[in-house]
């Protein structure tokens, strides 16, 4: 049995809380404030994220930081934004050699930089591994099988995570490649969010093989430019969640798309969704690095457009279909890319 201490109780903190005391470990769910505390506390229920999925009096549910005190693993599972604060919190109270792992998705808008590079600068003497994969929180509370990939620096730490997390309906896959998972898991939410949109508009099946298919290979792009293997984009963390995340009613990102194709501001998709839509704040950081780095992210610029200078989605599709004329495998894989 090892002790774990989850920071963050959302959807997906809450779900791993499920799936790890299922597994037998000693688990300690932490939230941000000490109301979501309470509330949690009393319902033993996350009625907002996860309504009728019972929180076993095992857990220990607290507000308290220092709770992530001599654990075995800390899995950080706050929205992308909260990580850098969260690190800084606990960085006095972490040894030398604590396994941090990752479950949260997206790229810091001010440094782009990812979740583990934040994690790195912040707690320099930690052991850093990301999880990711196509796995919605509501089908992992319930038992419904699902697989993920663990990547790290070391196959001791990603093994065992590998070892402490499966079981008859969570597979893990390891990975060394943390640059590749991470960049498929921020940007997905960027591709979905605009599958949503198309939903909302009622464009047909056609439009939205065609999107994922090309934001595939835009997030392939992006991540090669930063180091990661092109490989690591056909596994779960890349083609795998983008099709989960565009095509489930779970998938906040691909509701709150929905909502704007239908004509609401993204301010009010946002409060509509109740939930952290990461694909808009990963859109502007994947769209400022992509400039940065010259990287060409068509898909990615319209939809910067789109959230953030009020361009109507019509007229973004009608500007992905009247680009330049193009070889569908020029500059797309491998050295090329």
């Amino acid at each position: 049995m090892s002790n774990i201490c989850i920071l963050g109780s959302g959807s997906w903190g809450t779900a791993i809380a499920l799936l790890l005391h299922g597994n037998g470990h000693k688990v300690t769910l932490w939230s941000f404030t000490e109301d979501e505390c309470a509330e949690l506390s009393a319902a033993r229920e996350n009625k907002r994220c996860l309504p009728g999925v019972s929180i076993p009096e095992e857990i220990t549910l607290t507000s308290d930081i220092n709770s992530c005190k001599n654990q075995d693993i800390i899995v950080i599972a706050t929205p992308s934004h909260g990580v850098r604060g969260v690190a800084q919190r606990i960085k006095s109270v972490v040894p030398a050699g604590q396994i941090i792992l990752n479950i949260s998705k997206g790229i810091e808008e001010e440094t782009y930089l990812t979740i583990s590079q934040i994690l790195k600068q912040e707690l320099p003497n930690c052991k850093i591994a990301v999880m990711s994969g196509p796995s919605h929180a509501e089908e992992v509370s319930r038992g419904i099988p699902t697989t993920n990939v663990v990547a790290g620096d070391d196959t001791e730490t990603t093994s065992l995570i590998q070892d402490i997390f499966m079981n008859r309906t969570f597979r893990i896959y390891t990975n060394d490649d943390i640059i590749g998972v991470e960049i498929g898991g921020s940007v997905k939410n960027v591709i979905a969010l605009c599958c949503g949109i198309l939903d909302g508009l009622g464009c047909g099946d056609n439009t939205k093989a065609a999107l994922m298919t090309r934001g595939l290979v835009e997030m392939t792009r992006l991540g090669v430019a930063m180091g990661a293997k092109a490989e690591t984009f056909s596994g779960l963390s890349g083609i795998g969640d983008l099709i989960v995340t565009c095509t489930s009613q779970h998938s906040r990102n691909r509701r709150a798309g929905i909502l704007i194709g239908q004509g609401k501001t993204v301010d009010e998709a946002q409060k509509t969704v109740n939930m952290v839509v990461e694909g808009v704040r990963s859109c502007k950081a994947a769209k400022e690095l992509s400039d940065k780095l010259n990287v060409d992210m068509p898909i990615v610029s319209q939809a910067y457009d789109v959230l953030f200078h009020g361009k109507k989605p019509a007229d973004a599709i009608e500007s992905l279909m009247l680009r330049t004329k193009k070889h569908e495998t020029e500059q797309c894989f491998l050295n090329r890319i």
